[in-house]
């Protein structure tokens, strides 16, 4: 049975209900907001294993919540799975290129979204278990643990934004990714 704390971020109370219903039915521990400040506070405060998010929020809009845990440290790792009706090819594109891990849109079908939490859940377990191994990439080292990057003349000194993002592409080998 899971255990994973989801941060459900939706404005309307029927759909906030209806997911943290199925939510708690499947053994996660699941938390609601209902404005995108109140979501980043929780996010930010309460370390959700997840985030269901919505992209049509009072105030802070789900993009702008989404940039904000990306573009953080502390929340960087918080998988985010845009949950909205804005179907459009256009508004799938800007909720991947704002970070999201997954799009869901609405009307949904709760069984295919607990599925798809689950899949998002282990593809972060499994990234996170890799975390801690020594990554040689040519003549570098990389300990994601300790935050260091060592070459045959030592120790390279890497800002954080360096080491994360040389981290990301050595851990992905031969994929393409955008600016963002």
């Amino acid at each position: 049975m899971a255990n994973e704390h989801v941060l459900i971020v939706e404005d309307d109370e029927d759909i906030a209900e209806l997911l943290e219903y199925n939510l708690a039915r499947q053994g996660y521990r699941p938390s609601c907001a209902g404005t995108g400040e109140e979501g980043l506070r929780e996010a930010r405060e309460g370390k959700p294993d997840l985030i269901l998010l919505d992209l049509m929020l009072p105030g802070l809009s789900g993009l702008d919540v989404c940039r904000a845990l990306k573009d953080s440290e502390a929340t960087a790792g918080i998988p985010v799975i845009m949950l909205t009706a804005k179907g459009e090819e256009e508004d799938i594109v800007a909720g991947f290129n704002a970070g999201a891990d997954d799009y869901v849109t609405k009307p949904f079908r709760p069984k295919i979204l607990l599925a798809r939490v689950q899949a998002v859940l282990r593809r972060g377990a499994a990234t996170r278990a890799d975390d801690d191994e020594p990554l040689q990439v040519g003549p570098l080292l990389i300990h994601p643990g300790r935050h260091e990057v060592a070459d045959s003349d030592g120790v390279v000194d890497l800002t954080r934004t360096e080491f994360r993002i040389l981290q990301f592409l050595a851990s992905r080998p031969g994929w393409v990714f955008t600016r963002s």
